[in-house]
């Protein structure tokens, strides 16, 4: 979420590209935590890798310079984005604690051997989903 608002909030078309790479690797490392790892890997060279990668080139190449600071005074955006920070802190930790004391922790969570290989996930692909695939 921090990544994300630096994309958004950030005076730099170069850094809101480099965050916007930034959130993508975080968006690969939830990808990770769910065992899938074949889509985390496809998040990092399609999107973060080569989409990115053409994005920072078309940035740099039209050689956008910094306009005057036509937007909010540094310190106010500062103090919004700091406030805005904390209640996200404070919901992460609220949610992390209701999670920590109301699941028992001892007996892991079973899957299935083949689940998040890439044939389940082809075949997946390719039989459930084929309009959704064909069109994105």
């Amino acid at each position: 979420v921090a990544l994300a608002l630096c994309v958004i909030f950030n005076n730099s078309p170069v850094g809101s590209a480099i965050s916007l790479i930034g959130m993508m690797l975080c968006l690969a490392g939830i990808f990770v935590l769910q065992q899938a790892h074949f889509i985390a890997i496809l998040q990092v060279l399609i999107y973060a890798g080569a989409i990115m990668v053409l994005f920072m080139f078309v940035i740099m190449l039209l050689n956008l310079k910094q306009g005057e600071n036509e937007g909010w005074a540094s310190r106010e955006k500062n103090l919004l984005l700091s406030v805005l920070t904390g209640f996200l802190a404070i919901g992460i930790l609220y949610k992390i604690s209701q999670v920590l004391f109301s699941v028992n922790m001892d007996t892991p969570a079973s899957l299935p051997d083949s689940f998040g290989t890439v044939a389940v996930i082809g075949e997946t692909l390719f039989t459930d989903f084929v309009l959704p695939f064909e069109v994105a």
